[in-house]
This record gives C-alpha cells, sequence and structure tokens, in this order.
C-alpha cells in the first residue's frame, strides 16, 4: 500500500510539474505574439541589388516599417539559385523576425532545374504573401528580320536553329511552353543576369531573348529593341502594339514571373497573421499599385492560403513545360 501511495504522489507532483511548465511555455509563445514585433525585421533577398526582387522588397519593407512600426532593413544573398538565402533564412529562429523575398525561381523553378535541392520550397517555407508579378517578352534587335510570332515560328523550323538567351531557367521554360507546341526548339545562350542579356539581343550576339517585362519594356517601347510578343493573359500596357502568345495560337504559353514573402515553416500562425495583415493593408494601398506599374508588373495581393496554392500550380506548370520540352535539371 505505502508504494502505491508514493508512486501516485510521484505521478500526481510529476502531472503538476508539467503542467506548470507547460502553461509557462504558453504564456511565453502568447506574450511573444502579443508583443510582435518589438524589434528590427530582416528581409533576405537572393538576388542581387537593382533586381526586381529586391526593388519590391525594398519598396514593401518600408511599406511593413510603417504599419508595424519596426525598422525593416533588406540583405542581399545572392547565389546557388537562392538556395544560399534560403538557408540563412532556415538558421534563424522562427519567429517572423527573417522574412525571405521568394520569386518564382527558389519557390517553384529550381524544384525542375536543380537536380539536388538542399531544401524544399514547400515544406522548409510558409507564405505570407503573394506580391507582384510580370510578364516575360519575346525580344529581338531592331535590325533582326524576326518582326511576328510568324517570322519566329518560320525562321525557327529550320537551321541552324535560332540562339535563344536566358538568364533564368525559368525564362527557358516560358520559352519552351512556345517552343515545343510550335517545333521551333532554341539553342540556349546562359546569362548571369538581364543588363548583359538585353545588350547581346539589341546587339545581335543572340538571335532573341525571353526576359522580364520588368527590365525590358522601356527598351522596345523606345525602339532600342523590338518585342515580338509577350507571355501574359493580356497585352502589356506600355506595349500594346505587342501580341500575347495566347493570342497567337499558343493558350498554354502563359508565363508570369512573381515575388512573394515567406517564413521559416514553423513560424507561429499568430505571427504569420500580423505579417500577412500587414502585407495585405500595403498592398491596398493606391500608391503601391502605381509603384509596381511604373516598374513594369503588377500586383499579385495573394493571401497564406492562395499564395500556397498558386505555389503547387506553378511547381506543376514548370514541371509540364521541362517534360514537354525535354528540358534537364543540373
Amino acid at each position: 500500500m505505502k508504494s502505491r501511495r508514493n508512486w501516485l504522489q510521484t505521478g500526481l507532483a510529476f502531472t503538476l510539474v508539467t503542467g506548470v511548465l507547460g502553461a509557462g511555455f504558453s504564456f511565453q509563445a502568447q506574450a511573444q505574439t502579443a508583443s510582435f514585433p518589438n524589434k528590427t525585421i530582416r528581409i533576405l533577398v537572393p538576388f542581387t541589388a537593382g533586381s526586381g526582387a529586391d526593388v519590391y522588397a525594398r519598396y514593401f519593407g518600408k511599406k511593413i516599417s510603417e504599419i508595424l512600426k519596426q525598422p525593416v532593413i533588406v540583405e542581399n544573398k545572392p547565389g546557388a539559385g537562392g538556395s544560399l538565402a534560403v538557408q540563412a533564412l532556415k538558421a534563424e529562429p522562427a519567429d517572423g523576425y527573417t522574412i525571405f523575398m521568394g520569386s518564382n525561381s527558389p519557390m517553384a523553378v529550381n524544384v525542375v532545374a536543380i537536380k539536388n535541392m538542399n531544401y524544399d520550397p514547400v515544406k522548409d517555407l510558409r507564405p505570407i504573401a503573394g506580391t507582384t508579378r510580370s510578364m516575360a517578352v519575346f525580344m529581338t534587335s531592331p535590325q533582326s528580320p524576326l518582326k511576328t510570332v510568324k517570322d519566329l515560328e518560320e525562321r525557327g523550323r529550320k537551321q541552324p536553329p535560332l540562339n535563344a538567351g536566358f538568364y533564368s531557367p525559368g525564362y527557358e521554360l516560358a520559352a519552351a511552353q512556345f517552343t515545343s507546341k510550335a517545333g521551333t526548339p532554341f539553342q540556349t545562350v546562359n546569362y548571369k543576369g538581364l543588363s548583359q542579356t538585353m545588350t547581346d539581343v539589341i546587339g545581335g550576339q543572340v538571335d532573341l531573348a525571353v526576359v522580364d517585362s520588368t527590365g525590358s519594356v522601356a527598351s522596345a517601347a523606345s525602339g532600342k529593341s523590338h518585342a515580338i510578343a509577350v507571355t501574359g493573359d493580356q497585352r502589356h500596357p506600355e506595349l500594346p502594339n505587342v501580341p500575347t502568345l495566347k493570342e497567337s495560337g499558343y493558350p498554354d504559353a502563359v508565363h508570369y514571373s512573381w515575388t512573394s514573402f515567406w517564413v521559416a515553416a514553423n513560424t507561429p500562425d499568430s505571427i504569420v497573421k500580423v505579417l500577412s495583415d500587414a502585407m495585405q493593408k500595403a498592398l491596398a494601398e493606391p500608391d503601391s499599385k502605381t509603384f509596381v506599374e511604373k516598374t513594369g508588373g503588377e500586383l499579385m495581393p495573394l493571401n497564406p492560403e492562395q499564395m500556397r496554392q498558386f505555389q503547387l500550380n506553378e511547381i506543376e506548370r514548370f514541371r509540364k513545360a521541362a517534360q514537354a520540352s525535354g528540358f534537364k535539371p543540373e
């Protein structure tokens, strides 16, 4: 009887201690959430300063700072297709003070483009908000005989194949949505960035290039380069005379590059809600629409649930484009 009494007393004591500790941890978590944010927030950008993702990270970082009343700093961590910035995020506490600016490359394209990824863009991160999107442009030199989609089809089916410049696998897969149906395989020429790609296509070093509208629309509008087609659902407002591939007989050739904000996967729901609410408020402000459109893009104000589903759809879209074109990961 005595041993049974001791066992019961020990068990009761353990239960009480565990309950107290559990309550303490719960209270601490609630207190942390209630005071969030109370210090500087960092936004990690997986690209160099001046890139589209960087520009939008800085713009919306300033907006978040004003809304949440805390400093927000942007840190550029380019390299390895975005994985360096993702690893930096994963190394930090999942407390909402470190945010990742994720574009379609690290959050969807890399699943198809990289053989041995050291992160999982679905399991390792959770979305805060979708922010912007921008269509791609099929671009040539003003002196090029390639002026229309028909020109591209006819010349693209002849030998030697056309040389096409790309500075991201995402744009190569965007082109594949056209080339796989048109029967016009391109000879890929890889570049490290938009600037050199545009320089070479304008100079005629490559036959054409597929580039983001945010860094190329002004060039086409001024006549420094020639836009054959765009990959949007509708024509670009700054290029009203340039057709979409969709209206040119390629309904599946719709592509947008996009940006979005993410945090570590195990960040508490309450903290994600604070950040998400702040982002939706920032996206709804009229000057945000003006700024994004001025840079050649458009708003993509998705909440966390919508952004997750959009990401999954994009991964599948890129996977299908890779399979149809024979694209091989590296």
